[in-house]
């Protein structure tokens, strides 16, 4: 069997084959820092949306796809860099105590053995895919409890509004707690929309860069993410408090369904926006992708 060359005027497949199985040895060489990020994102869910980051990143490459025969394989000793780069981080935080570092470092070595065999060309051509890999990184805890406090307050006082307006329920707000048919239901970490921001924001990423956007249009986008999670959040949660209030047994596993089914929610909501202002003749397009 005569092996594929690997030609030195563009990328090929074989050169994504090789990529790929050198990764798979980055992945091996900071196995436990892997292992943690895989335990995390299985034990709690508002790390879940990890698991979607590979999905993404790829679907941001294959609408690319075309762009590798416009890639050289040069400059990759970039690789071997990042691999240092990374494999300092992540015995910094590893003995340091710091997590992010730990699974940053671990991902920035993974990164690198794969342009080690690409080039730099693609970080270029290919960008957003590789800034979408620090979703892959388990938020620290002070940012995930900062965030975590107001979305529970918001979340909780929009919600008992709307509840009271449409005249569905009759609620009592206190804090992070609504109360309905007697049943004190905290607005748990569980549903304050954490989950939901980054795993918009991934949607908006991946929308915003699957489509040929202006830049400024791109920035309204990921800026409304977070405002966009709030929303879908509350979308899931008034159903899921009436739940609470009188179907407890079935509630919580209705509302991890409804998280999930909110993410092709907030894709069809950035379409029919973008299809709005093409409408309205409002310039959102500024070029054409390399697959299109």
């Amino acid at each position: 069997m005569k092996l594929p060359v690997l030609r030195d005027d563009r990328l090929t497949l074989a050169h994504v084959a090789l990529a790929t199985a050198m990764g798979a040895l980055g992945v091996l060489a900071t196995l436990d820092a892997w292992r943690d990020i895989y335990l995390i994102a299985r034990d709690d869910e508002e790390y879940s949306h990890i698991f979607v980051v590979p999905l993404v990143a790829i679907f941001l490459v294959w609408v690319r796809r075309t762009r590798l025969r416009h890639c050289k394989p040069t400059g990759r000793l970039i690789g071997p860099l990042v691999v240092a780069i990374g494999w300092f981080f992540s015995s910094f935080g590893f003995y340091r105590g710091i997590q992010s570092f730990w699974h940053g470092g671990a991902v920035l070595v993974v990164v690198g053995c794969m342009l080690s065999v690409l080039g730099k060309g693609v970080i270029f051509r290919f960008f957003p895919a590789f800034l979408l890999l620090v979703f892959l990184v388990p938020a620290p805890g002070r940012l995930r409890l900062a965030i975590a406090s107001p979305l529970q307050n918001w979340t909780a006082s929009i919600t008992q509004h709307l509840l009271e307006a449409f005249g569905v329920v009759n609620t009592e707000v206190n804090g992070n707690a609504l109360t309905i048919n007697g049943h004190a239901v905290l607005v748990a970490e569980a549903c304050n929309g954490l989950r939901m921001v980054f795993a918009l924001i991934m949607v908006g990423f991946a929308f915003c860069f699957a489509m040929p956007l202006r830049n400024y249009i791109r920035a309204i986008i990921l800026l409304l993410s977070p405002l966009a999670a709030i929303f879908c959040n509350v979308i899931r949660m008034i159903p899921t408090i009436w739940m609470y209030g009188y179907m407890p047994e079935d509630a919580k596993q209705f509302h991890v369904y409804a998280g999930w089914a909110m993410l092709p929610l907030a894709f069809g909501m950035l379409y029919g926006l973008i299809r709005t202002l093409q409408w309205a003749m409002i310039p959102v397009n500024e070029y054409t992708l390399a697959s299109q």
